[in-house]
């Protein structure tokens, strides 16, 4: 196989020019023209920590949106706290480094995030409104801003709703799974708080919005983390919800171009974990081939994640070699450098099950350099974008968070 792939990837691979954001687009022609027909773009990752993938991902938007007219970026990232960052790249309001700091992990908190949301509001500026590009967050955890926009709304215009108001306060740091509920009575608090804002004569349509934010991180909330719950479990409602962010964006404008930008594991068009299906694997069902699925891999290098559970310890570095036995291996031996390759085409070694890398923002102390997830690249992607060397992101100051 692996003279196979070398054989192959003469022919097919496209190489990158380089991955610094502002350099000449030439070199992304080729996933242009394939993405001509696309609504929805994913641009994946393999760890949340490395800076080039950061660069390659602001290099790669700054293409799409300059020459192929794709209007929004969708994250993984707080859908409550992105709403604020939105109105900087917008219009301007507030400060990119403290409003990127608020998204909600210690993943996006770093000077390569705000780099890009600069440039974002930089494009925009002298752009009509309706050509802005936006910045819109699809995860439904870490809800406070709609917290405290819902909360205080209560205690001015509907005291009698104060059990309410203390209730949804448990939604400021949601997490999946955080109140396992079968009955989902939080859920049904924040439904009805939603119905009696949408009817609220004083209720703006930000403040309903908020309040639909609360109803999906209530839902997160309480459910079970047991990944054999299927459909039910948090892990699969949170990537559903997700979805579902990403359709209400490009059903209601008819020249909405997404790019969605998340880990490989959410973006890919099949299942993670215990059969999980992916927010990738949703949008295939719903758009087909309007949706392309880019997964980033690195070869080797360092990158940063927690170590083990610790979900408030800071990232530290993290190295990984070349390794035999990885899809990065292979591709990192059978040609050097950073390159593109489009995996809808025909090719055995495409359909084989191989073995990825995958890190989440956690990763266990010691036995990370061998975890892997099961890949069939022409199954689970529609292309690959290949670093060849892995740095760490660069968080931002403390000050900053």
């Amino acid at each position: 196989m692996p003279d196979e792939i070398a054989r192959w990837l003469t022919e097919h691979a496209r190489p990158l020019d380089t991955l610094t954001p502002g350099a000449p687009t030439d070199d992304l022609k080729p996933l242009g023209e394939t993405l001509r027909g696309a609504r929805i773009v994913g641009l994946g990752e393999s760890t949340h920590g490395t800076a080039e993938f950061f660069r390659l991902k602001h290099r790669i938007m700054e293409f799409l949106v300059r020459e192929e007219g794709f209007t929004t970026l969708a994250m993984e990232a707080s859908e409550s706290a992105a709403r604020a960052l939105d109105a900087y790249v917008r219009h301007g309001v507030g400060d990119p480094a403290r409003l990127v700091a608020r998204l909600g992990f210690w993943t996006w908190r770093t000077r390569e995030m705000v780099d890009l949301v600069e440039w974002l509001h930089a494009h925009n500026r002298d752009l009509a409104e309706e050509r802005r590009v936006r910045f819109v967050g699809i995860d439904p955890q870490r809800a406070a801003d709609s917290v405290e926009a819902v909360t205080s709304f209560l205690r001015a215009h509907a005291p009698g709703r104060e059990e309410d108001a203390r209730a949804l306060e448990v939604l400021i740091h949601a997490r999946p799974g955080s109140r396992p509920d079968p009955e989902q009575e939080l859920r049904q608090r924040a439904e009805d708080v939603a119905r009696h804002l949408a009817g609220h004569a004083d209720a703006d349509d930000e403040l309903v919005e908020h309040a639909r934010i609360l109803v999906r991180a209530a839902d997160l909330v309480t459910r079970s983390l047991d990944q054999s719950g299927g459909e039910e479990s948090a892990f699969a409602v949170r990537d559903r919800a997700m979805a579902d962010a990403v359709a209400r964006l490009v059903d209601a404008d008819p020249a909405a171009r997404v790019m969605v930008w998340a880990h490989n594991g959410h973006l890919a068009k099949g299942t993670y974990g215990d059969r999980v299906t992916a927010l990738g694997s949703r949008l295939r069902e719903r758009y087909g081939d309007r949706y392309y699925a880019l997964a980033l891999l690195f070869g080797k290098g360092s990158f940063l994640a927690r170590r083990g559970d610790h979900l408030q310890a800071p990232p530290v570095r993290h190295r990984i070699g070349t390794g035999t036995r990885s899809i990065e291996a292979r591709l990192a031996d059978a040609l050097k450098g950073d390159y593109y390759i489009d995996l809808r085409c025909t090719a055995p070694w495409l359909h084989a099950p191989q073995a990825q890398r995958s890190f989440g923002a956690n990763v266990p102390r010691f036995s990370y350099r061998f975890h892997t997830a099961p890949l069939v690249p022409a199954k689970d992607y529609d292309g690959i974008a290949f670093v060849a060397r892995s740095t760490c992101s660069h968080p931002l100051p403390q000050a900053e968070k």
